[in-house]
């Protein structure tokens, strides 16, 4: 079976792989130190950073599953290969992520209510390894050309949550050292869930865009129409354009070029996929070209 023309670098695909499975074990290993020592602390915040920690070891291993299975190869039944399974991780990846915050959002309005004990040394301590643990894997899953893959984004999104976890039971712990404030605790992590929310809910719209075929967000279709006619004497117009993504870094284009002589038509093909692909960034098109009208225009008369 031949390689599907949309198939991604290999080597790229694996070294997604290879990081995932990195932040994977790393998230893992660590979210059993950071359960551990928020219950012992009492702090809401690290039990909350800890409970974001294995949604997140979760969602990164559902993401290493998906890019592993999206690797696979075209087939009869999915000709253009498994490549949106890195959209739907995204999604449910992103879904997840807003349930964690309405959780954490909720505990930290019962802690304001009823304020709770915190060990600000114990809290300090297993916020500050967390903190390092996050940047290490927020690096691992970060390095590279993968801002386009919508998976990595929310994986590295769900990271990106943690670290900002940390970075606030760290405040709040040394406020507690400092003024034995323990309403911090909880304030902090709500600082927290607004931050994470807002990003969380940008990617599932994105991902929701792209499984509902919207059109990319940096593609104009009058522009292309415009272009072609302009820059392509053979064209007479452009019409039926439908512009969609398979994932963020493969747009999808078809539409009908009406092309009035007929020895121009092999030609005109060719220039209407070299201005797609240098002013447009899409190599994957499919044109059909018309020279006596449109037989989708024919047909709905003639019904």
């Amino acid at each position: 079976m031949s390689r599907n023309p949309l198939q991604a670098d290999t080597a790229s695909y694996s070294d997604r792989r290879r990081r995932l499975l990195l932040a994977l074990c790393a998230t893992g290993l660590f979210t059993v130190v950071e359960a551990v020592g928020g219950w012992l602390s009492g702090s809401l915040a690290v039990l909350a950073d800890a409970a974001h920690m294995l949604t997140d070891t979760a969602a990164l291993g559902f993401a290493w599953l998906a890019a592993n299975v999206s690797m696979r190869l075209a087939d009869e039944r999915r000709s253009y290969g498994y490549h949106r399974m890195q959209v739907l991780a995204g999604f449910v990846n992103g879904l997840l992520l807003v349930g964690i915050v309405a959780w954490i959002g909720v505990e930290a309005v019962q802690r304001l209510a009823e304020p709770q004990p915190v060990a600000g040394g114990l809290m300090l301590g297993v916020a500050a390894a967390g903190l390092l643990v996050n940047i290490g894997v927020l690096r691992m899953l970060g390095h590279g050309d993968h801002q386009h893959d919508l998976n990595m984004r929310v994986a590295a999104l769900h990271v990106l949550g943690d670290l900002f976890g940390s970075v606030g039971a760290i405040a709040a712990a040394i406020v507690i050292l400092a003024t034995g404030w323990t309403p911090i605790d909880p304030l902090l992590s709500m600082a927290v869930c607004v931050l994470v929310l807002f990003s969380a809910g940008r990617l599932v719209r994105e991902a929701v865009h792209i499984l509902m075929e919207g059109t990319p967000g940096h593609v104009d279709i009058e522009e292309i129409k415009n272009t072609l006619r302009a820059e392509i004497p053979e064209v007479d117009s452009i019409h039926h354009v439908h512009v969609w993504s398979l994932t963020p870094e493969h747009p999808l284009l078809t539409l009908h070029a009406d092309i009035p002589d007929r020895r121009n038509s092999d030609a005109a093909l060719v220039k209407i996929k070299i201005v797609l692909r240098d002013k447009f960034h899409i190599t994957h098109s499919t044109i059909q070209i018309e020279t006596e009208g449109c037989a989708d225009h024919r047909n709905s008369e003639e019904r």
